[in-house]
């Protein structure tokens, strides 16, 4: 069986879990999921088939961005355990075949940072060019146009300096200097400190971010704003962001970053990649020497994913031998779930069609917790809203409060077995018939289709490592070939709630692969697949 945890490029074609840990298992009775309760339910992750998690940030922080607000790198926040807890997850993880990825914010700071309380005092310290800092105009406004992601002009004064400093996101957390040559130097420093520990690679935060215009020069204006809701509320887009982020200087400091992995052996690098120029942004940034995988809101944010869509994608990002590698992601906790976003609450078999056909495309695929268990998004009331940027932006804007709420795991104990105490968040009543306990119990559920197919894929090298040539076929098909030295495997998905046929030159020479779940037969010369169904096949052996 293949060994993702001790292959080399073991990230390649990797299924990562991610986990939030607010949300995923509480042990101490607060409501609010932490490091322990992660390494509780570390088995549910290796016997699902996933390769690594990616959990979202557990250091100290004031918590007003739920943890992307950092202000000690190298601290666990007691709210989430200590780092002796960290270790034994480290350890119970690599015990399992697990890889871990830490979340790395390094883009920002909490304004509660020690650098930061000390740059803020004035313009002579020796942390004084920690953070972006400028001078107003002439008339007291700010020293450019550019907004921030959270609302607002992204420019916030600061009387102890008489300056403005620059935040992205909310204005308590203000963004790195990366133009300051002791801020890279502090930053490898902290990445060390967690290499050293054993964790297997980072998750980038807004990896594209770090990085400003020196000149200060203004953003010009957006001709050609995006549809869709994410873009309707906030000016934000109404911009073209081209001097606050983006800059070749965030590139210069990715190839040390890797270079500094690399010296640990086999560490990976996973960012976060920002909408606007999408494919040059990924091409850039997955280059050699920069970044092994990447994600961008490809699919985060779509109401329809087709196998067309899909296709022109994979091709625009790049899918030969020397291309960089994406990674597929269909949830995460910024974004709406995906059964609800693309309205499958009554078919969630078209959602896990389409999960099934990202396990297999040339990239690794994070899988965000719940959605192996085919979760809705939770509607929440406005009163339990605590996300800041859905409460800036409400009710135009809901919030990502409805992707975060805790796992279901026992529908009959209290908080779904989540939490002995009122969770952080309500668990919406339609999750507890998702919960983990009820589907296990039924051979055709999301939770365990996903997990019978993730665990049979595993045994087929060439669906992670192969090289990647389309077919072409109907529109509701997504037919390609993976290759991996002599094996070839043929993988067919249907999107349709139809049973489409397909046919393959050399068609009496495949053998049908089975066992995945997803049943395709074939008919003299023709592949027939289900509704929603799949065909794995490779040349049959005499």
């Amino acid at each position: 069986m293949y060994d993702a945890a001790n292959t080399p490029d073991w990230w390649k074609g990797a299924v990562i879990y991610q986990i939030y840990p607010r949300s995923y298992q509480d042990t101490t009775g607060n409501g609010v999921g932490d490091l322990p309760g992660i390494t509780e339910r570390l088995e549910h992750i290796a016997d699902l088939g996933a390769d690594a998690v990616w959990i979202s940030p557990f250091v100290r922080s004031p918590m007003l961005d739920f943890g992307y607000d950092v202000a000690d790198f190298e601290t666990v926040d007691p709210l989430f355990g200590t780092l002796e807890d960290f270790r034994a997850l480290l350890d119970k993880a690599h015990g399992l075949g697990l890889r871990v990825i830490m979340d790395q914010v390094l883009s920002h700071t909490s304004d509660q940072h020690d650098w930061f309380l000390e740059s803020r005092e004035g313009r002579t310290n020796p942390k004084a060019d920690w953070y972006v800092w400028a001078d107003a105009k002439a008339d007291g406004t700010p020293p450019t146009n550019w907004l921030s992601v959270f609302g607002g002009s992204s420019w916030q004064w600061e009387p102890r300096r008489g300056q403005y400093y620059l935040h992205n996101f909310l204005r308590e957390m203000p963004d790195l200097n990366y133009h300051c040559p002791a801020v890279q130097e502090a930053v490898l420093d902290t990445c060390r400190f967690w290499l050293d520990m054993g964790v297997d690679g980072f998750r980038l935060d807004v990896c594209t971010f770090y990085a400003h215009d020196p000149k200060l020069r203004d953003n010009p204006p957006n001709p050609d704003i995006p549809d869709g809701e994410a873009f309707r509320f906030n000016p934000y887009s109404q911009q073209l962001h081209v001097h606050d982020i983006g800059q070749p200087e965030t590139i210069a400091f990715l190839e040390r970053l890797r270079g500094l992995c690399d010296s640990y052996g086999d560490r990976a690098l996973l960012g976060e990649l920002h909408e606007s120029n999408a494919v040059r942004i990924h091409r850039e940034y997955t280059a050699m020497k920069r970044l092994q995988l990447a994600y961008g809101y490809w699919l985060l944010g779509a109401h329809d994913i087709t196998p067309p869509m899909l296709r022109r994608i994979v091709t625009d990002l790049g899918n030969s031998e020397d291309s960089g590698w994406p990674c597929w992601a269909l949830d995460n906790h910024d974004f709406p779930r995906a059964i609800s976003r693309l309205d499958a609450e009554d078919r969630p078999e078209a959602v896990t069609i389409i999960l099934v056909a990202l396990f297999c495309l040339r990239g690794a695929t994070c899988l965000y917790q719940g959605s192996e268990l085919g979760l809705p998004q939770a509607d929440l009331p406005h009163e339990s809203i605590i996300d800041p940027y859905g409460r800036e932006f409400w009710p135009a804007y809901k919030g990502r409060d409805g992707a975060r709420t805790p796992m279901p795991w026992e529908k009959d104990r209290p908080n779904a077995g989540f939490s002995e105490a009122k969770p952080w968040l309500p668990i919406p009543p339609e999750h507890l018939e998702l919960a983990v306990d009820c589907q296990a119990k039924l051979p055709g559920s999301t939770f365990n289709r996903i997990r019978h197919f993730l665990n049979w894929r595993r045994q087929i090298p060439a669906l992670r490592a192969g090289r990647m040539e389309f077919i072409e076929t109907s529109a509701d098909i997504l037919a390609f070939r993976r290759t991996l030295e002599n094996d070839t495997v043929i993988c067919a998905f249907n999107f349709s709630a139809a049973e489409k046929a397909m046919r393959l030159p050399g068609a009496d020479t495949q053998e049908i692969l089975e066992g995945h779940g997803f049943g395709a037969v074939q008919k003299g010369g023709e592949f027939h697949l289900p509704p929603f169904g799949a065909l794995f096949a490779r040349k049959a052996t005499a």
